[in-house]
């Protein structure tokens, strides 16, 4: 079996001194001091978030600042990872009298949330909603697992489009008064 020799051609000067990569490198870099900066300085400058973004799942209240969770535990059944666990509880707010009951307790770990919105989507009473929040972080794992008040602090309250709740209340008091006022 025959060896076969490659010769190479000898590298000329440019090539030796490796001028050219350099240059290329230099050209790259002075284009790129030119250009304006892309990079965001979070958390001072924070990115827009697109529409239809399913960030952070929160409780809200309806206009008049009543609870809209019934503990239905639908978003607890469907949520995927488990990170909902919900404790029925009695009515105490005499407001919701035509709920047949309220959370006690409302846990969302939000070590465990993929961010999928299925408990949004499966809420009869809308009680669930994707926040726009992306960042959430703590310096403890128990921080992070969120209880009911901290639920309604980052939900806050929001507009009902149907005032389901107000027309049942306004039904059951016509009942009870024989539908005179």
């Amino acid at each position: 079996m025959a060896i076969k020799v490659l010769h190479r051609k000898p590298l000329t000067l440019a090539e030796r001194t490796y001028i050219l990569p350099i240059l290329s490198g230099l050209r790259i870099t002075l284009r790129n001091m030119i250009k304006a900066p892309v990079t965001l300085e979070y958390p001072e400058e924070k990115p827009a978030i697109p529409k239809g973004y399913r960030g952070v799942p929160t409780l809200v209240k309806d206009p008049n600042g009543r609870e809209k969770c019934v503990s239905c535990q639908l978003c607890e059944f469907v949520c995927p990872p488990k990170a909902i666990r919900i404790t029925p509880g009695e009515i105490v707010d005499p407001a919701n009298a035509h709920v047949e009951k309220a959370p006690k307790d409302f846990e969302l770990n939000m070590l465990r949330c993929i961010y999928c919105g299925l408990c949004e989507e499966v809420c009869p009473e809308q009680a669930i909603v994707l926040q726009d929040i992306y960042s959430m972080n703590s310096e403890t794992r128990e921080e992070i697992v969120l209880h009911k008040d901290k639920l309604y602090e980052l939900g806050g309250t929001l507009p009902d489009a149907h005032f389901k709740w107000d027309k049942k209340k306004k039904a059951a008091d016509e009942a009870a008064h024989g539908g005179h006022h």
